[in-house]
């Protein structure tokens, strides 16, 4: 029990590590309970702080602040306006034509395994085989029926996707606009005596700013680049996979691995065991060699390292806690873990006991 006391008066007696604890806590708990009915808003911080680094430079031009926020909204709305009219309607088509397609990916599939046994009786059984398409078969029909349910509140969901569309951007715009009052008036809250915060803070924006700005970039020029290859082979559904290969980078190592499957399933039904098949593998696998040993070492260099572990169970826990954007704030939240442990006091003296 002395030792339990003395560990707490160790390491909680400081009033800063108080204030920096509550702040997380406090933090936490409002982005759990309130995280999905302020999705716009969150959003809208998440997209401001990412233009927020661009109307910095352009100040830094010599452009009037109200000046460079027009410009950068305005070039922020257009390309919304590309993706929701142009790359979303093909989305939207091409995951319309690969699910009418599904049935013959399955056929293909069941075939492929169901041969297996002839070709290489000794390593595979037919029990083996049919114990796999069984289980395929379950899951298959359990996934049928989830996709059944939810399309009873498809009209609610494009609802909700209206509401945000139009939301968000006009939060963005005032985000920007009136960020030298919203700053003041939250400054209003932070207690004096908060220099341990502000200086995790301090650590934790540096990393925070590099991670979204680069990981957008890294998305948007990894699916571009893969979009013109996977045209350029002529690979069926090219803007779906290459828009999957684009948001696999916010899953290290995981998502790579996991949007092979996909693309390897396609390129196999499509050209089977042919060279065009293994010209689009190959692709794929450089693109993925490129982006982990150029791309992502050349646009996270300010970003601490953490190990894969690290960085795995992160994406696992916040992942799991804030689904989408759990996953996408994975490594940041982990520098801030990383941020908050380097900070912490290492020896803090506690008062004697007279």
């Amino acid at each position: 029990m002395n030792v339990i006391s003395s560990w707490f008066k160790r390491n909680f007696s400081d009033p800063q590590i108080v204030i920096l604890i509550s702040v997380l806590i406090l933090g936490f708990v409002f982005v759990i309970y309130f995280g999905k009915p302020l999705a716009p808003f969150l959003t809208s911080i998440v997209v401001a702080y990412l233009l927020e680094s661009v109307i910095v430079r352009l100040e830094k031009l010599k452009f009037p602040r109200v000046l460079a926020v027009f410009l950068v909204f305005l070039v922020f709305v257009a390309v919304m306006l590309v993706l929701i009219i142009w790359l979303v309607p093909k989305l939207t088509t091409q995951v319309t034509q690969l699910a009418q397609a599904l049935p013959t990916y399955i056929s293909t599939g069941l075939d492929f395994l169901r041969a297996l046994p002839e070709k290489y009786p000794a390593m595979i059984k037919e029990e083996q085989v049919q114990s796999i398409i069984t289980s395929a078969t379950n899951e298959m029909t359990a996934m049928g029926q989830t996709i059944i349910g939810k399309t009873v509140s498809s009209v609610f969901s494009a609802f909700s996707i209206a509401v945000f569309l139009v939301t968000m951007p006009i939060l963005v715009f005032f985000l920007l606009k009136d960020k030298t009052i919203i700053v003041g008036w939250l400054r209003q809250f932070i207690p004096r005596d908060s220099k341990l915060t502000l200086s995790v803070w301090s650590q934790v924006d540096v990393q925070i700013g590099n991670y979204v700005r680069g990981k957008a970039f890294e998305i948007v020029l990894v699916g571009l680049i893969s979009y013109i290859v996977f045209i350029f082979l002529d690979l069926q559904y090219a803007i779906l996979l290459a828009t999957l290969t684009g948001f696999s980078v916010l899953v290290p190592f995981i998502g790579a691995v996991a949007v092979t499957i996909p693309i390897a399933l396609v390129a196999f039904v499509q050209f089977g065991w042919t060279a065009p098949f293994a010209y689009v593998m190959i692709s794929y696998g450089v693109i993925q060699m490129l982006d982990g040993n150029v791309l992502v070492p050349w646009l996270f260099s300010e970003v601490n390292n953490l190990h894969p572990v690290a960085i795995i169970v992160a994406v696992l826990f916040f992942g799991g806690v804030w689904g989408f954007w759990g996953v996408f704030f994975a490594i940041p939240l982990a520098t801030l873990v990383n941020a908050i442990i380097e900070s912490w006091p290492k020896t803090i003296k506690v008062p004697s006991e007279s």
